[in-house]
């Protein structure tokens, strides 16, 4: 347990140790309300809750286990709510999501806390500092939670939005790393729209039991300031993920051209080199063919015909050229010289 405390007409009257003493002093309290903070409760805690509160154990369950999508459920007089509240870590230009659960009673409200944020000792201190909107009961509580949880992501949507700055410039700048930073902040959008979605829905349904359920006029203005902030976070949400979308596109483009770019260069690398191959083996050739007559007529056979011919050498010297002249031309047609 992280706090509790006892309010008569928004002020707090006590703050008992332990749960058995908070569920005395609200017994001694008729027109009383008991708030109680909980972070990781055991499950003993929990049960001790709901055998005061007679809350419902579906709830008590899912309170438990955690990792629940945002919901609004009602059990008889007691609502009981699921936010995923987020925050945006500086060092790690990442979005941490954290889990809260709400059981809102005639007479109580129970927080419990799965993860880091929201603050909700700050959450405490301005109702505290706001005895009148407080005395409004449970429900300006469940508000005030509410109003932390959707402000929280105010800062997620400007951090997100600088990541999404940055990545672009490395996406026209090439970094090859951009794609995995491309798909981690994807994921995250995933998991932000999940948390804001279902809390647009969730606020109008609080807002189309105002009537029946007899909310207070002046918390209902409140409750309406925050359905708008939570429409609009949620709208730029999904203009995120639209941007990432559109970002990858273009990013597998880019990529595709570069590679296209380097297989083009390679290719017109290979082309030149098959050129000098075959400059290199047309001059061989060339070569080679004033060699051989040389080497054949250089042998001392005695037997060898022409051997004693007087015109032998000019014919040597004549084959040698007319061969490397032949060679030279059919090269030179077929553009290897």
């Amino acid at each position: 347990m992280i706090d509790s405390a006892v309010y008569r007409d928004g002020r707090r009257i006590a703050s008992p140790a332990t749960l058995a003493e908070t569920f005395r002093q609200l017994r001694e309290e008729p027109d009383g309300m008991a708030w109680i903070g909980l972070h990781r409760p055991t499950e003993p805690e929990l049960h001790s809750l709901a055998a005061e509160f007679n809350l419902h154990e579906l709830a008590v369950e899912d309170a438990l286990e955690a990792h629940q999508r945002p919901k609004l459920e009602r059990y008889g007089d007691t609502l009981f709510v699921v936010l995923r509240a987020a925050r945006y870590l500086d060092a790690q230009e990442e979005v941490d999501f954290a889990e809260l659960h709400i059981f809102v009673g005639p007479d109580f409200l129970i927080t419990v806390r799965h993860g880091g944020a929201p603050d909700l000792s700050a959450v405490r201190r301005r109702m505290e500092g706001n005895p009148e909107l407080l005395s409004l009961g449970p429900e300006a509580a469940l508000y005030a939670i509410l109003d932390a949880v959707v402000d929280g992501y105010a800062p997620v949507v400007e951090g997100v939005q600088t990541d999404i700055d940055e990545i672009e410039t490395e996406v026209f700048r090439g970094d090859p790393a951009v794609s995995r930073r491309i798909y981690e902040l994807s994921r995250e959008m995933v998991e932000f729209q999940r948390a804001t979605r279902p809390l647009v829905g969730m606020l109008h349904g609080l807002m189309a039991g105002f009537a029946k359920y007899g909310t207070d006029e002046e918390l209902q203005r409140y409750l309406r300031d925050v359905a708008d902030h939570v429409t609009h976070t949620s709208e730029r949400v999904d203009g995120f993920r639209q941007a990432l979308t559109e970002i990858l596109t273009v990013n597998a483009t880019l990529v595709s051209q570069q590679q296209n770019a380097e297989m083009r260069a390679l290719a017109e690398a290979g082309f030149e080199q098959n050129e000098e191959i075959k400059k290199i083996s047309s001059w061989a050739a060339i070569l080679f063919a004033p060699t051989l007559v040389g080497t054949i007529y250089g042998m001392n056979f005695e037997t060898m015909p022409e051997l004693h011919w007087a015109a032998g050498y000019p014919f040597a010297i004549l084959l040698m050229a007319v061969v490397c002249t032949s060679l030279y031309i059919i090269f030179k047609k077929r553009d290897w010289l």
